[in-house]
């Protein structure tokens, strides 16, 4: 079967939307999964609805990267975007036209012509997702690197040339899940300017630079392992394709930035879900504390329940109720955005976790609760308490089984984790610092009481002291007497009658 390309998908018979030729109006470092089925499917769809009439110029941020694979499909891959909206099942598929070529940086030719497309009157854009060790200052490069070796001081040689050739500075959006993204990004950037002694004008110019920190929120399974899947889609399909990318049917992409910039960008006029806000925290608050927040709060007392999968969870009423009350009565009341918009972004997720596509495995949410149960719920339990007066239930009921999922029949601790035991029978292993796998260990033989008391004013755990908190210690120790003695689903189901 033919490779795709321009002229295989032509015969295939694909009637889809395609652009071939663009002005490159886009430089993005990064060449993945999730930038192909986020950023370039962003601007795909933006050609087709609104004719922006644009192409991304990739680059590979590191040495090994798809550059031969993109540019022998001369761009194209296939894209599905795989789900339920609004409790349907959908299973969409694109061609994406959006990418002209690849560039590895790493051979001088292709360094040369990054240069090139660094100076060119269409650029418009530099998008970066360089992963969450991109964003690094390096001492270490030099200007006359070709190429250093950070991402952000080949974007300070890329934005040092479009200055000396007199064009016009660029809008910068991160991708990196880092927070501040942008702003780090700038500031790296102005430490190699610093570092390099580059002209103060040079400086000046870089003010006419929109760095904008974003916030991405799509999840991208990328591969389809399943071979007989993959020939059968190829089949068809019609053409044989070695950059077949998947993500799910939800997206949006919150970029920081100046109002001018909304009606700037194509996505808006293209009904993208992108907007553009003076800051995007509440909105990196929205997804930790629902979407994240919902995993951590529910999967450990799910798993001690029996489930194994996500999606398995948002067909049992007990587990999807106590989701959804602790979201809607407890989580999103504490948050400081529109409450429709929070409604809607705890609606969406109950679609995402019910992705009939995603086997998403409890166990590996479950790693390195204890962290992620401080950053992702103790904020709107602290909150709640605050604003009521009172304990949620479902929240404090997590922390029962969060104690219940490191402490449940431990049957020792090895170099990969602390092996406990699930009430169906079957051993699990602990992942979590090493310390505090150390201390569930040591509180082995524990009553209840006194486990609860050791976590409850473990400072080091929680940054504070829990036990202060008023009935909160005797309502987890009897949350965790209920899932000790009836189950984590009786818990569970307790919470939702309080």
């Amino acid at each position: 079967m033919d490779k795709l390309n321009y002229e295989v998908l032509a015969k295939s018979g694909y009637t889809g939307y395609v652009l071939k030729d663009a002005p490159e109006k886009v430089l993005q470092f990064g060449e993945g999964n999730f930038l192909r089925a986020f950023v370039d499917y962003w601007f795909d769809v933006s050609n087709e609805k609104v004719g922006w009439n644009g192409k991304c110029c990739l680059v590979q941020p590191i040495k090994p990267g798809l550059a031969q694979l993109i540019n022998d499909q001369e761009g194209l891959y296939t894209l599905y975007l795989r789900g339920r909206e609004n409790g349907e099942k959908v299973d969409r598929k694109r061609v994406i036209s959006s990418v002209s070529r690849c560039l590895n940086p790493y051979e001088k030719a292709d360094y040369d012509k990054m240069m090139e497309v660094a100076v060119s009157d269409a650029l418009e854009y530099v998008v970066s997702n360089t992963t969450e060790a991109g964003i690094t200052y390096d001492p270490a490069c030099q200007l006359n690197d070709c190429p250093p070796s950070s991402f952000p001081a080949k974007l300070t040689q890329v934005l040092y040339a479009r200055y000396k050739a007199g064009k016009p500075g660029l809008v910068i959006l991160s991708c990196e899940l880092i927070d501040n993204n942008g702003k780090e990004l700038e500031k790296c950037v102005k430490q190699y300017v610093a570092q390099w002694g580059l002209e103060a004008g040079f400086s000046e110019w870089l003010g006419t630079c929109t760095f904008c920190s974003t916030l991405v929120d799509r999840i991208v399974p990328g591969r389809i392992r399943d071979p007989k899947e993959v020939a059968a889609l190829e089949e068809a399909n019609g053409y044989h394709d070695e950059l077949i990318d998947v993500g799910e049917v939800f997206g949006v992409w919150n970029i920081e930035g100046p109002a001018w910039l909304e009606e700037k960008l194509p996505f808006k006029a293209a009904g993208l879900n992108c907007p553009v806000v003076p800051d995007v925290t509440p909105y990196k608050k929205r997804k930790v504390r629902i979407l994240n927040g919902a995993h951590t709060g529910f999967v450990l007392g799910a798993y001690l329940a029996g489930f194994d999968i996500v999606r398995d969870c948002m067909q049992d009423e007990t587990v999807l109720g106590f989701m959804n009350k602790m979201l809607n009565d407890e989580v999103i009341p504490t948050l400081p955005l529109d409450k429709a918009d929070l409604d809607a972004f705890a609606a969406a997720v109950q679609d995402r976790f019910n992705n009939p596509f995603v086997n998403h495995e409890l166990m590996s949410i479950s790693l390195n609760s204890t962290s992620k149960w401080r950053a992702r719920n103790m904020p709107s339990f602290l909150g709640y308490v605050e604003a009521t007066g009172k304990l949620p239930p479902c929240l404090t009921t997590s922390l029962a089984a969060y104690i219940a999922f490191y402490s449940n029949d431990i049957q020792e601790l090895t170099d990969k984790g602390l092996v406990c035991k699930r009430p169906k029978g079957n051993t699990y292993v602990v992942s979590d610092d090493r310390w505090a796998l150390e201390f569930y260990y040591e509180h082995r033989n524990d009553s209840i009481e006194a486990l609860v008391h050791a976590v409850m004013t473990n400072e080091q755990m929680w940054g504070q002291d829990l036990t202060q908190i008023a009935g909160f210690e005797a309502a987890v120790v009897k949350a965790l007497h209920t899932i000790r003695e009836q189950g984590a689903k009786a818990a569970m189901a307790d919470a939702l009658k309080a």
